[in-house]
């Protein structure tokens, strides 16, 4: 499997940046997981968009979903100019209904929902959905092609229960924040230093952490991470990176 790092950064991109968007390529066909703002743009860098072969969506936040309509215009022009016609399906959850109902696009894209411990197939592998700890609903996914296994941990707030990512080779974590400054009171976000912690707990095999701030120095992201007590392989995710599994 090929992950390509299409956006990390959040809650808004930074220049000539893109928020949270991967383009997993399976080695039997090509998933799109998340889709934020400057994402299509990254995309079209690699493949065109009628090669996808399924979206995967943790959650409606405008940061993991705003370019999924561009998406639908790019999948309108593909079948005008010939070059397709297939309905992309498109993974995703029930709530907020609002959101969940634009998902589906006239004959382009098609939203099928997932739920809590659902497993789908898609491009020749298992993707099985888990509930964290962020409002509104909001999925991880466990992906696996039989022989590795990708954890996309989406937006997760502390609460998370991640006994479903033990082992994983690559462990996709969110660190919006630096520990200094971490919000009181309940949050849906971890720190640098926690996602850290959380793949020390999990016994990842590698780190990506992700969801960072432009407007944070990538060192004081760096610095964080480094206190978690995490032994294993670890990076800032980085617009363009590719990790082959």
């Amino acid at each position: 499997m090929k992950l390509t790092v299409l956006g990390c950064q959040s809650p808004a991109p930074g220049p000539n940046g893109a928020t949270a968007g991967y383009l997993l390529d399976t080695g039997s066909g090509k998933l799109l997981i998340d889709c934020g703002s400057g994402v299509y743009a990254k995309l079209m860098n690699y493949i065109r968009i009628e090669e996808l072969d399924a979206v995967l969506l943790s959650h409606y936040h405008h940061d993991h979903v705003c370019d999924m309509p561009i998406v639908q215009y790019g999948l309108l022009m593909a079948s005008i100019m010939g070059r397709g016609n297939q309905v992309l399906p498109v993974y995703g959850p029930a709530e907020p209904k609002s959101w969940a109902e634009k998902m589906t696009y006239q004959n382009y894209t098609r939203l099928y929902v997932v739920g809590q411990g659902q497993t789908i197939r898609a491009a020749g592998v298992e993707i099985t959905f888990y509930q964290t700890a962020h409002p509104p609903l909001c999925h991880a996914m466990h992906i696996t092609d039989g022989t590795h296994t990708i954890v996309y941990g989406a937006d997760s707030g502390p609460d998370t229960n991640w006994e479903f990512a033990h082992g994983c080779d690559l462990f996709i974590c969110e660190g919006t924040f630096t520990t200094d400054r971490v919000p009181t009171g309940k949050r849906s976000h971890l720190s640098a230093q926690e996602a850290a912690m959380v793949a020390a707990q999990i016994k990842a095999k590698r780190l990506l952490i992700t969801h960072q701030s432009p407007d944070v120095e990538r060192e004081q992201y760096r610095q964080d991470a480094a206190s978690g007590g995490y032994s294993g392989v670890w990076e800032l995710a980085e617009i363009g990176q590719v990790i082959e599994l």
